[in-house]
Protein backbone atom coordinates (compact mmCIF):
# COMPACT_ATOMS: atom_id res chain seq x y z
CA UNK A 1 0.00 0.00 0.00
CA UNK A 2 2.73 2.06 1.10
CA UNK A 3 4.57 1.90 -2.27
CA UNK A 4 1.34 2.65 -4.30
CA UNK A 5 0.87 5.86 -2.58
CA UNK A 6 4.81 6.63 -2.93
CA UNK A 7 4.19 5.96 -6.56
CA UNK A 8 1.00 8.51 -7.16
CA UNK A 9 2.95 11.17 -5.42
CA UNK A 10 6.06 10.48 -7.63
CA UNK A 11 3.63 11.01 -10.69
CA UNK A 12 1.51 14.45 -9.52
CA UNK A 13 5.21 15.76 -9.12
CA UNK A 14 6.35 14.86 -12.00
CA UNK A 15 2.68 16.28 -13.17
CA UNK A 16 3.81 19.67 -11.80
CA UNK A 17 6.95 19.61 -12.67
CA UNK A 18 5.36 19.45 -16.63
CA UNK A 19 3.26 21.92 -16.24
CA UNK A 20 5.41 24.44 -14.46
CA UNK A 21 7.51 23.72 -17.12
CA UNK A 22 4.31 24.92 -19.72
CA UNK A 23 3.30 27.52 -17.68
CA UNK A 24 7.04 28.88 -18.16
CA UNK A 25 7.16 28.43 -22.05
CA UNK A 26 3.62 30.45 -22.17
CA UNK A 27 4.98 32.98 -20.21
CA UNK A 28 8.48 32.96 -22.19
CA UNK A 29 6.44 32.81 -25.29
CA UNK A 30 3.91 35.82 -24.69
CA UNK A 31 6.80 37.91 -23.44
CA UNK A 32 8.74 37.59 -26.92
CA UNK A 33 5.36 38.27 -28.24
CA UNK A 34 5.34 41.49 -26.02
CA UNK A 35 8.93 42.10 -27.01
CA UNK A 36 8.80 41.62 -30.51
CA UNK A 37 5.25 43.42 -30.78
CA UNK A 38 6.01 46.26 -28.18
CA UNK A 39 9.61 46.91 -27.91
CA UNK A 40 10.75 45.64 -31.47
CA UNK A 41 7.72 46.77 -33.30
CA UNK A 42 9.66 50.00 -35.08
CA UNK A 43 12.58 47.87 -36.03
CA UNK A 44 10.94 45.04 -37.54
CA UNK A 45 8.43 46.95 -39.72
CA UNK A 46 11.94 48.42 -40.59
CA UNK A 47 13.39 44.93 -41.57
CA UNK A 48 10.08 43.83 -43.14
CA UNK A 49 9.79 47.22 -45.81
CA UNK A 50 13.53 46.75 -46.30
CA UNK A 51 13.11 43.02 -47.86
CA UNK A 52 9.31 44.27 -49.71
CA UNK A 53 9.37 47.94 -49.84
CA UNK A 54 11.40 49.98 -52.15
CA UNK A 55 12.77 53.49 -53.20
CA UNK A 56 12.20 53.62 -57.02
CA UNK A 57 14.29 56.28 -58.62
CA UNK A 58 12.38 58.74 -61.26
CA UNK A 59 14.90 59.91 -64.56
CA UNK A 60 14.39 63.45 -64.49
CA UNK A 61 14.99 64.81 -68.30
CA UNK A 62 17.87 66.29 -69.21
CA UNK A 63 17.41 70.34 -70.84
CA UNK A 64 16.80 70.63 -74.56
CA UNK A 65 19.55 72.46 -76.40
CA UNK A 66 18.48 74.68 -79.22
CA UNK A 67 19.81 77.12 -81.62
CA UNK A 68 18.77 81.07 -81.55
CA UNK A 69 15.58 80.21 -83.61
CA UNK A 70 14.49 77.49 -81.06
CA UNK A 71 15.07 74.46 -83.48
CA UNK A 72 16.65 71.61 -81.33
CA UNK A 73 20.32 70.56 -81.50
CA UNK A 74 20.03 68.13 -78.62
CA UNK A 75 17.21 66.06 -76.92
CA UNK A 76 16.07 63.63 -74.52
CA UNK A 77 14.42 60.78 -76.02
CA UNK A 78 12.72 57.72 -73.37
CA UNK A 79 14.34 54.72 -73.55
CA UNK A 80 14.98 51.55 -71.32
CA UNK A 81 17.86 49.31 -69.87
CA UNK A 82 17.10 45.43 -70.07
CA UNK A 83 18.28 44.27 -66.77
CA UNK A 84 18.19 40.48 -64.72
CA UNK A 85 18.94 38.81 -61.61
CA UNK A 86 21.00 35.56 -63.07
CA UNK A 87 19.83 33.88 -59.97
CA UNK A 88 16.39 34.46 -60.70
CA UNK A 89 16.30 34.09 -64.32
CA UNK A 90 14.16 31.38 -65.47
CA UNK A 91 13.85 31.12 -69.81
CA UNK A 92 12.52 28.82 -72.15
CA UNK A 93 14.31 28.07 -75.56
CA UNK A 94 11.45 30.33 -77.33
CA UNK A 95 11.32 32.58 -74.85
CA UNK A 96 15.62 33.20 -75.27
CA UNK A 97 15.58 33.01 -79.04
CA UNK A 98 12.68 35.64 -78.74
CA UNK A 99 14.66 37.61 -76.86
CA UNK A 100 17.86 37.67 -78.62
CA UNK A 101 16.26 38.62 -81.28
CA UNK A 102 14.62 42.16 -80.12
CA UNK A 103 17.91 42.79 -78.30
CA UNK A 104 19.66 42.28 -81.46
CA UNK A 105 22.29 39.80 -79.36
CA UNK A 106 23.16 35.98 -79.94
CA UNK A 107 22.00 33.87 -77.66
CA UNK A 108 25.33 32.87 -76.91
CA UNK A 109 26.44 36.21 -75.87
CA UNK A 110 23.52 36.13 -73.34
CA UNK A 111 24.36 32.78 -71.85
CA UNK A 112 27.92 34.32 -71.46
CA UNK A 113 26.59 37.68 -69.50
CA UNK A 114 24.74 35.60 -67.32
CA UNK A 115 27.25 32.99 -66.81
CA UNK A 116 30.15 35.15 -65.95
CA UNK A 117 27.95 37.11 -63.49
CA UNK A 118 25.92 34.33 -61.87
CA UNK A 119 26.70 35.35 -58.76
CA UNK A 120 25.01 38.51 -58.67
CA UNK A 121 22.11 40.09 -58.36
CA UNK A 122 21.92 42.92 -60.96
CA UNK A 123 23.85 42.44 -64.58
CA UNK A 124 22.39 44.38 -67.83
CA UNK A 125 22.26 42.71 -71.32
CA UNK A 126 21.34 46.40 -72.92
CA UNK A 127 20.91 49.29 -72.16
CA UNK A 128 19.42 52.34 -73.81
CA UNK A 129 17.18 50.14 -76.11
CA UNK A 130 13.66 52.02 -77.59
CA UNK A 131 10.43 52.10 -75.59
CA UNK A 132 8.37 49.82 -78.16
CA UNK A 133 11.13 46.91 -78.13
CA UNK A 134 11.53 47.28 -74.52
CA UNK A 135 7.27 46.97 -74.17
CA UNK A 136 7.45 43.41 -76.30
CA UNK A 137 10.21 42.50 -74.26
CA UNK A 138 7.82 42.97 -71.32
CA UNK A 139 5.12 41.11 -72.58
CA UNK A 140 7.36 38.38 -73.18
CA UNK A 141 7.05 37.64 -69.21
CA UNK A 142 10.94 36.23 -68.02
CA UNK A 143 11.52 35.12 -65.28
CA UNK A 144 14.10 37.53 -63.51
CA UNK A 145 14.30 40.10 -66.21
CA UNK A 146 13.39 44.08 -65.62
CA UNK A 147 13.22 47.42 -67.49
CA UNK A 148 15.04 50.38 -66.30
CA UNK A 149 13.33 53.08 -67.96
CA UNK A 150 15.73 56.00 -68.55
CA UNK A 151 16.50 58.63 -71.31
CA UNK A 152 18.82 59.16 -74.16
CA UNK A 153 20.49 61.84 -75.85
CA UNK A 154 19.70 62.43 -79.60
CA UNK A 155 21.23 65.27 -81.76
CA UNK A 156 19.63 65.90 -84.20
CA UNK A 157 22.23 67.78 -86.56
CA UNK A 158 24.58 64.78 -85.90
CA UNK A 159 28.14 65.12 -87.10
CA UNK A 160 27.52 69.33 -88.06
CA UNK A 161 27.43 70.35 -84.60
CA UNK A 162 29.27 67.63 -83.23
CA UNK A 163 32.18 69.43 -81.77
CA UNK A 164 29.76 72.23 -80.18
CA UNK A 165 27.46 70.21 -78.91
CA UNK A 166 29.81 67.22 -77.76
CA UNK A 167 28.06 64.46 -76.29
CA UNK A 168 26.35 62.66 -72.81
CA UNK A 169 27.42 59.45 -71.67
CA UNK A 170 25.06 56.08 -70.72
CA UNK A 171 24.17 58.00 -67.90
CA UNK A 172 23.34 61.27 -69.70
CA UNK A 173 25.92 63.25 -68.11
CA UNK A 174 27.87 65.68 -70.33
CA UNK A 175 31.13 64.04 -71.19
CA UNK A 176 32.76 66.81 -73.85
CA UNK A 177 31.57 70.02 -75.55
CA UNK A 178 28.44 72.28 -74.16
CA UNK A 179 27.72 69.18 -72.49
CA UNK A 180 29.72 69.37 -70.78
CA UNK A 181 30.27 73.15 -69.94
CA UNK A 182 26.67 73.14 -69.18
CA UNK A 183 25.84 69.95 -67.43
CA UNK A 184 24.73 70.92 -64.31
CA UNK A 185 22.40 73.44 -66.06
CA UNK A 186 21.10 70.96 -68.31
CA UNK A 187 20.71 68.02 -65.93
CA UNK A 188 17.82 67.54 -64.09
CA UNK A 189 17.18 65.89 -60.54
CA UNK A 190 15.78 62.63 -60.72
CA UNK A 191 12.99 61.81 -58.05
CA UNK A 192 12.23 59.05 -55.83
CA UNK A 193 8.74 56.87 -55.90
CA UNK A 194 7.68 54.46 -52.97
CA UNK A 195 6.52 51.19 -54.25
CA UNK A 196 6.38 47.34 -52.71
CA UNK A 197 8.28 44.35 -54.21
CA UNK A 198 7.70 40.54 -53.97
CA UNK A 199 10.40 38.31 -53.38
CA UNK A 200 11.29 37.93 -56.84
CA UNK A 201 11.44 41.62 -57.60
CA UNK A 202 8.47 42.14 -59.45
CA UNK A 203 6.77 45.52 -58.46
CA UNK A 204 3.12 44.67 -56.93
CA UNK A 205 1.74 48.09 -55.69
CA UNK A 206 2.87 52.10 -55.32
CA UNK A 207 2.77 53.71 -52.23
CA UNK A 208 3.43 56.96 -53.76
CA UNK A 209 6.07 60.25 -54.69
CA UNK A 210 8.48 60.82 -52.39
CA UNK A 211 9.77 63.80 -54.78
CA UNK A 212 8.92 64.92 -58.18
CA UNK A 213 12.07 64.79 -60.68
CA UNK A 214 12.81 67.99 -61.75
CA UNK A 215 13.42 68.64 -65.23
CA UNK A 216 16.48 70.34 -66.57
CA UNK A 217 16.96 73.90 -67.71
CA UNK A 218 16.97 74.25 -70.94
CA UNK A 219 19.61 75.83 -73.23
CA UNK A 220 19.42 78.59 -75.71
CA UNK A 221 22.59 78.65 -78.04
CA UNK A 222 23.40 81.35 -80.65
CA UNK A 223 24.30 79.04 -83.02
CA UNK A 224 22.34 79.07 -85.95
CA UNK A 225 21.28 75.66 -87.07
CA UNK A 226 21.41 76.61 -91.00
CA UNK A 227 24.41 78.88 -91.13
CA UNK A 228 26.51 76.06 -88.81
CA UNK A 229 24.92 73.17 -91.88
CA UNK A 230 26.26 75.30 -94.77
CA UNK A 231 29.44 76.00 -92.98
CA UNK A 232 30.00 72.01 -92.25
CA UNK A 233 29.18 71.48 -95.86
CA UNK A 234 31.72 73.87 -96.88
CA UNK A 235 34.34 72.65 -95.06
CA UNK A 236 33.90 69.36 -95.65
CA UNK A 237 33.70 69.89 -99.51
CA UNK A 238 37.09 72.15 -99.45
CA UNK A 239 39.19 69.68 -97.27
CA UNK A 240 37.86 66.89 -99.42
CA UNK A 241 38.36 68.40 -102.57
CA UNK A 242 42.25 69.38 -101.54
CA UNK A 243 42.71 66.22 -99.45
CA UNK A 244 43.69 68.36 -96.73
CA UNK A 245 44.35 66.97 -93.25
CA UNK A 246 41.54 69.21 -91.00
CA UNK A 247 39.58 72.59 -91.91
CA UNK A 248 37.71 74.76 -89.43
CA UNK A 249 35.03 77.62 -90.34
CA UNK A 250 34.64 80.09 -87.62
CA UNK A 251 30.97 82.75 -87.97
CA UNK A 252 30.93 85.89 -85.44
CA UNK A 253 28.52 88.23 -84.98
CA UNK A 254 30.06 91.70 -85.43
CA UNK A 255 27.45 93.45 -82.59
CA UNK A 256 27.30 91.05 -80.22
CA UNK A 257 30.20 88.88 -80.32
CA UNK A 258 27.65 85.86 -81.06
CA UNK A 259 29.25 82.33 -82.16
CA UNK A 260 26.78 82.12 -84.80
CA UNK A 261 28.57 79.49 -86.50
CA UNK A 262 31.95 76.96 -85.87
CA UNK A 263 32.54 73.60 -87.58
CA UNK A 264 35.14 71.54 -88.30
CA UNK A 265 36.22 68.50 -90.23
CA UNK A 266 36.78 65.67 -89.97
CA UNK A 267 33.72 64.98 -87.81
CA UNK A 268 31.90 62.15 -85.77
CA UNK A 269 27.92 61.44 -85.19
CA UNK A 270 27.63 61.32 -81.53
CA UNK A 271 24.24 59.42 -82.45
CA UNK A 272 26.28 56.59 -83.83
CA UNK A 273 29.67 56.15 -81.81
CA UNK A 274 29.79 53.39 -81.23
CA UNK A 275 29.94 51.89 -84.97
CA UNK A 276 33.72 51.24 -85.43
CA UNK A 277 36.50 52.99 -84.51
CA UNK A 278 36.54 56.88 -84.38
CA UNK A 279 39.85 58.64 -84.19
CA UNK A 280 40.38 60.26 -81.04
CA UNK A 281 41.61 63.25 -82.98
CA UNK A 282 38.02 63.60 -84.65
CA UNK A 283 36.33 64.46 -81.24
CA UNK A 284 38.69 67.84 -80.81
CA UNK A 285 36.87 71.47 -81.59
CA UNK A 286 39.71 72.25 -83.65
CA UNK A 287 38.48 76.09 -83.79
CA UNK A 288 39.08 75.87 -80.35
CA UNK A 289 41.34 73.82 -79.10
CA UNK A 290 43.80 73.66 -81.74
CA UNK A 291 46.61 76.22 -82.48
CA UNK A 292 48.13 77.50 -85.73
CA UNK A 293 50.63 80.30 -87.55
CA UNK A 294 48.59 82.25 -88.76
CA UNK A 295 50.99 83.92 -91.72
CA UNK A 296 50.03 87.14 -93.57
CA UNK A 297 46.65 87.76 -92.03
CA UNK A 298 48.56 89.16 -88.77
CA UNK A 299 49.63 91.73 -91.45
CA UNK A 300 45.91 93.10 -90.78
CA UNK A 301 48.06 94.19 -86.83
CA UNK A 302 51.03 95.11 -88.16
CA UNK A 303 49.66 97.25 -90.32
CA UNK A 304 47.26 98.34 -87.40
CA UNK A 305 50.03 98.94 -85.40
CA UNK A 306 52.35 101.22 -88.22
CA UNK A 307 49.16 103.57 -88.24
CA UNK A 308 48.52 103.71 -84.71
CA UNK A 309 52.55 104.95 -84.01
CA UNK A 310 51.66 108.45 -85.85
CA UNK A 311 54.74 107.48 -87.94
CA UNK A 312 53.17 106.07 -90.70
CA UNK A 313 50.10 106.88 -92.89
CA UNK A 314 48.11 104.79 -95.42
CA UNK A 315 50.49 106.40 -98.07
CA UNK A 316 53.70 106.35 -96.64
CA UNK A 317 56.03 104.68 -99.17
CA UNK A 318 57.75 101.69 -98.43
CA UNK A 319 60.89 100.25 -99.63
CA UNK A 320 60.78 97.09 -100.39
CA UNK A 321 63.90 96.71 -103.06
CA UNK A 322 65.81 94.71 -104.34
CA UNK A 323 62.98 92.04 -103.15
CA UNK A 324 65.31 90.70 -100.17
CA UNK A 325 65.70 91.37 -96.63
CA UNK A 326 68.31 90.60 -94.50
CA UNK A 327 67.91 90.60 -90.36
CA UNK A 328 70.66 88.57 -88.12
CA UNK A 329 72.38 87.17 -90.93
CA UNK A 330 68.85 85.85 -92.12
CA UNK A 331 66.85 86.50 -94.99
CA UNK A 332 62.98 87.59 -95.79
CA UNK A 333 61.89 87.40 -98.67
CA UNK A 334 58.32 88.17 -100.14
CA UNK A 335 55.99 85.90 -101.98
CA UNK A 336 57.96 84.00 -104.68
CA UNK A 337 60.53 86.20 -104.54
CA UNK A 338 59.34 88.85 -106.33
CA UNK A 339 60.47 92.44 -105.92
CA UNK A 340 57.80 94.60 -105.42
CA UNK A 341 59.93 98.09 -105.07
CA UNK A 342 58.15 100.87 -103.66
CA UNK A 343 54.96 100.61 -102.01
CA UNK A 344 52.44 102.56 -100.22
CA UNK A 345 51.56 100.95 -96.93
CA UNK A 346 47.99 100.45 -98.60
CA UNK A 347 49.69 98.54 -100.36
CA UNK A 348 51.73 96.28 -98.21
CA UNK A 349 48.86 94.87 -97.05
CA UNK A 350 47.08 94.79 -100.29
CA UNK A 351 50.09 93.09 -101.98
CA UNK A 352 50.68 90.81 -98.43
CA UNK A 353 54.48 92.52 -98.68
CA UNK A 354 56.96 90.64 -95.80
CA UNK A 355 59.38 93.09 -96.07
CA UNK A 356 56.95 96.09 -95.90
CA UNK A 357 55.32 94.91 -92.53
CA UNK A 358 59.31 93.82 -91.29
CA UNK A 359 60.26 96.85 -92.10
CA UNK A 360 57.85 99.28 -90.44
CA UNK A 361 57.88 96.74 -87.58
CA UNK A 362 61.31 96.94 -86.72
CA UNK A 363 60.98 101.02 -86.91
CA UNK A 364 58.96 100.67 -83.93
CA UNK A 365 59.62 99.60 -80.23
CA UNK A 366 59.72 95.80 -80.16
CA UNK A 367 56.51 95.71 -77.53
CA UNK A 368 54.35 97.87 -79.89
CA UNK A 369 53.37 94.90 -81.86
CA UNK A 370 53.57 92.68 -78.66
CA UNK A 371 51.30 94.86 -77.01
CA UNK A 372 49.05 95.67 -79.86
CA UNK A 373 48.54 91.62 -80.28
CA UNK A 374 47.60 90.69 -76.67
CA UNK A 375 44.91 93.85 -76.69
CA UNK A 376 42.80 92.01 -79.43
CA UNK A 377 43.11 88.67 -77.88
CA UNK A 378 45.87 86.93 -78.94
CA UNK A 379 47.86 84.39 -76.28
CA UNK A 380 45.14 84.90 -73.63
CA UNK A 381 41.73 82.98 -73.39
CA UNK A 382 38.52 84.36 -75.04
CA UNK A 383 36.24 83.24 -71.97
CA UNK A 384 34.20 81.13 -74.30
CA UNK A 385 33.63 78.79 -71.66
CA UNK A 386 34.62 75.66 -73.90
CA UNK A 387 36.06 72.94 -72.27
CA UNK A 388 39.36 72.38 -73.14
CA UNK A 389 40.00 76.21 -75.21
CA UNK A 390 43.67 76.49 -76.28
CA UNK A 391 45.36 80.09 -75.21
CA UNK A 392 48.09 80.39 -78.23
CA UNK A 393 51.16 81.76 -77.91
CA UNK A 394 52.73 85.47 -77.71
CA UNK A 395 56.10 85.86 -76.86
CA UNK A 396 56.63 88.13 -73.77
CA UNK A 397 59.43 89.83 -75.39
CA UNK A 398 61.05 90.74 -78.11
CA UNK A 399 64.31 92.99 -77.14
CA UNK A 400 67.17 92.53 -79.29
CA UNK A 401 65.64 89.49 -81.01
CA UNK A 402 65.00 91.67 -84.41
CA UNK A 403 64.54 88.69 -86.74
CA UNK A 404 61.72 86.83 -84.37
CA UNK A 405 60.00 90.52 -84.62
CA UNK A 406 59.65 90.90 -88.08
CA UNK A 407 58.85 87.36 -88.60
CA UNK A 408 55.83 87.71 -86.01
CA UNK A 409 55.10 91.11 -88.13
CA UNK A 410 53.47 88.76 -91.15
CA UNK A 411 52.41 85.89 -88.77
CA UNK A 412 55.30 83.38 -87.60
CA UNK A 413 56.51 83.13 -83.66
CA UNK A 414 53.25 83.47 -82.76
CA UNK A 415 49.95 80.52 -82.60
CA UNK A 416 46.28 81.48 -82.64
CA UNK A 417 43.15 79.39 -82.71
CA UNK A 418 40.64 80.23 -84.89
CA UNK A 419 38.52 81.67 -83.00
CA UNK A 420 40.93 84.29 -81.16
CA UNK A 421 41.46 85.03 -85.04
CA UNK A 422 38.00 86.16 -85.58
CA UNK A 423 37.92 87.79 -82.47
CA UNK A 424 40.69 90.12 -83.66
CA UNK A 425 39.19 91.12 -86.54
CA UNK A 426 35.73 91.54 -85.08
CA UNK A 427 37.48 94.47 -82.86
CA UNK A 428 38.73 95.83 -86.25
CA UNK A 429 35.32 95.22 -87.64
CA UNK A 430 33.22 96.49 -84.94
CA UNK A 431 35.00 100.65 -85.17
CA UNK A 432 37.57 99.49 -82.41
CA UNK A 433 35.53 97.61 -79.81
CA UNK A 434 36.20 93.93 -78.54
CA UNK A 435 33.16 92.14 -77.60
CA UNK A 436 33.13 89.21 -75.17
CA UNK A 437 32.38 86.02 -77.43
CA UNK A 438 29.69 83.34 -76.49
CA UNK A 439 28.02 80.70 -77.29
CA UNK A 440 24.70 81.49 -76.11
CA UNK A 441 22.06 84.22 -77.06
CA UNK A 442 22.31 86.87 -76.69
CA UNK A 443 18.46 88.91 -75.52
CA UNK A 444 20.69 92.32 -74.57
CA UNK A 445 19.89 95.16 -77.20
CA UNK A 446 23.29 96.16 -76.68
CA UNK A 447 26.61 94.81 -75.45
CA UNK A 448 28.92 96.60 -73.54
CA UNK A 449 32.35 96.29 -75.02
CA UNK A 450 36.51 97.52 -74.63
CA UNK A 451 37.54 100.10 -76.80
CA UNK A 452 41.07 98.83 -78.19
CA UNK A 453 41.35 101.14 -81.36
CA UNK A 454 40.02 104.41 -82.40
CA UNK A 455 37.17 104.20 -84.83
CA UNK A 456 39.15 105.55 -87.56
CA UNK A 457 41.95 103.73 -87.43
CA UNK A 458 39.66 100.49 -87.97
CA UNK A 459 37.70 102.45 -90.78
CA UNK A 460 41.19 102.65 -92.63
CA UNK A 461 42.61 99.16 -92.13
CA UNK A 462 38.95 97.68 -93.59
CA UNK A 463 38.96 100.07 -96.64
CA UNK A 464 42.86 98.55 -97.22
CA UNK A 465 41.17 95.29 -96.12
CA UNK A 466 38.20 95.67 -99.09
CA UNK A 467 41.10 96.17 -101.97
CA UNK A 468 42.76 93.34 -100.95
CA UNK A 469 39.70 91.47 -102.24
CA UNK A 470 39.97 93.67 -105.61
CA UNK A 471 41.84 93.10 -108.49
CA UNK A 472 45.35 93.06 -108.04
CA UNK A 473 44.83 91.67 -103.96
CA UNK A 474 45.70 88.17 -102.86
CA UNK A 475 42.06 87.68 -101.72
CA UNK A 476 39.86 88.48 -104.98
CA UNK A 477 38.28 85.15 -104.88
CA UNK A 478 36.91 86.23 -101.76
CA UNK A 479 34.45 88.77 -103.47
CA UNK A 480 30.65 88.40 -103.00
CA UNK A 481 27.65 89.81 -105.86
CA UNK A 482 25.71 92.36 -104.17
CA UNK A 483 28.31 92.64 -100.92
CA UNK A 484 31.52 94.67 -100.45
CA UNK A 485 33.53 92.48 -98.37
CA UNK A 486 37.26 93.01 -96.89
CA UNK A 487 39.44 90.42 -96.12
CA UNK A 488 43.35 89.09 -95.94
CA UNK A 489 44.66 86.12 -96.71
CA UNK A 490 47.05 83.96 -94.77
CA UNK A 491 49.53 81.01 -95.81
CA UNK A 492 51.73 79.52 -93.30
CA UNK A 493 54.57 76.62 -93.49
CA UNK A 494 53.77 74.21 -90.78
CA UNK A 495 56.08 73.54 -88.28
CA UNK A 496 57.69 70.52 -87.56
CA UNK A 497 57.79 68.58 -84.55
CA UNK A 498 61.67 67.98 -85.24
CA UNK A 499 62.27 71.53 -85.43
CA UNK A 500 62.10 74.40 -88.09
CA UNK A 501 59.70 73.75 -90.89
CA UNK A 502 58.08 71.07 -93.55
CA UNK A 503 58.70 72.48 -96.89
CA UNK A 504 55.85 71.10 -98.29
CA UNK A 505 52.67 71.80 -95.83
CA UNK A 506 51.15 74.56 -95.14
CA UNK A 507 47.80 76.09 -93.43
CA UNK A 508 45.35 77.96 -95.85
CA UNK A 509 43.36 80.54 -94.13
CA UNK A 510 41.54 83.50 -94.76
CA UNK A 511 39.72 85.73 -92.63
CA UNK A 512 36.71 88.41 -94.21
CA UNK A 513 34.48 91.03 -92.83
CA UNK A 514 31.06 91.34 -94.63
CA UNK A 515 28.93 93.89 -95.55
CA UNK A 516 32.01 96.78 -95.41
CA UNK A 517 29.48 99.69 -95.16
CA UNK A 518 27.76 98.20 -92.14
CA UNK A 519 29.72 95.25 -90.87
CA UNK A 520 27.86 92.48 -89.64
CA UNK A 521 29.91 89.16 -89.82
CA UNK A 522 33.50 88.42 -89.44
CA UNK A 523 34.12 84.56 -91.12
CA UNK A 524 37.61 82.68 -90.59
CA UNK A 525 38.14 79.47 -92.49
CA UNK A 526 41.51 77.77 -91.76
CA UNK A 527 42.50 74.87 -93.51
CA UNK A 528 45.24 72.17 -92.90
CA UNK A 529 47.41 70.67 -95.06
CA UNK A 530 46.05 71.28 -98.32
CA UNK A 531 47.35 69.11 -101.24
CA UNK A 532 48.43 70.87 -104.90
CA UNK A 533 47.45 74.15 -104.47
CA UNK A 534 47.82 75.56 -100.86
CA UNK A 535 47.41 79.57 -100.94
CA UNK A 536 44.78 81.02 -99.09
CA UNK A 537 43.46 83.01 -101.36
CA UNK A 538 43.06 79.91 -103.90
CA UNK A 539 42.19 77.47 -100.59
CA UNK A 540 39.96 78.98 -98.01
CA UNK A 541 38.67 82.53 -99.61
CA UNK A 542 36.44 80.82 -102.49
CA UNK A 543 34.89 78.74 -99.15
CA UNK A 544 34.87 82.26 -97.13
CA UNK A 545 32.93 83.21 -100.24
CA UNK A 546 30.44 80.60 -100.23
CA UNK A 547 30.00 80.75 -96.32
CA UNK A 548 29.37 84.70 -96.07
CA UNK A 549 27.07 84.84 -99.12
CA UNK A 550 24.90 81.82 -97.84
CA UNK A 551 25.12 83.77 -94.14
CA UNK A 552 24.20 87.02 -94.98
CA UNK A 553 21.14 86.32 -97.44
CA UNK A 554 19.95 83.74 -94.55
CA UNK A 555 20.39 86.60 -91.66
CA UNK A 556 18.45 88.89 -94.46
CA UNK A 557 21.56 91.79 -94.19
CA UNK A 558 20.88 94.06 -96.92
CA UNK A 559 23.57 94.62 -100.19
CA UNK A 560 25.74 97.87 -99.54
CA UNK A 561 24.05 100.43 -101.21
CA UNK A 562 27.10 101.24 -103.35
CA UNK A 563 28.14 98.17 -104.05
CA UNK A 564 30.49 98.04 -107.04
CA UNK A 565 30.38 93.85 -107.99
Amino acid sequence: MMDHEDHEEKYEGRLLILILIIFILILGLMGRICYLGIIQHDFLIDQSNIRSVREVSIPAHRGIISDRNGEPLAISVPVASVWINPKQFRVTEKQINYLSFLLDMTVESINEKILMQKKKEFVYLKRSIPIKIANEINSINIAGLYLEKSYKRYYPEADATAHILGFTNIDDHGQEGLELAFDSWLRGVPGKIKVIKDRLGNTIATLGIITKPQKGRNLVLSIDRRIQYLAFNEIKNIVTKYHADSGSIVVLAVNTGEIIGMTNYPSYNPDNRSSGVIPIDYFRNRAITDVFEPGSTMKVFSVANALNSGKYFSNTIIDTNPGILKIENKLVYDDKHKNNGYLTVKEVLIKSSNIGVAKMTLSLPSNNLLNLLRSVGFGISTHSGFPGEATGFVPRTLYGRNFVLATLSFGYSISVTPLQLALAHLVIANGGIMKPVTFLKVTKQRIMGERIFPERLCMQIISMLEAATDTGGTGTQAQIAGYRVAGKTGTAKISSPHGGYYKDRYFSNFVGIAPVSNPQLVVVVVVKNPKGSYYGGQVAAPAFANVMNGALRLLNIPFDENNTN
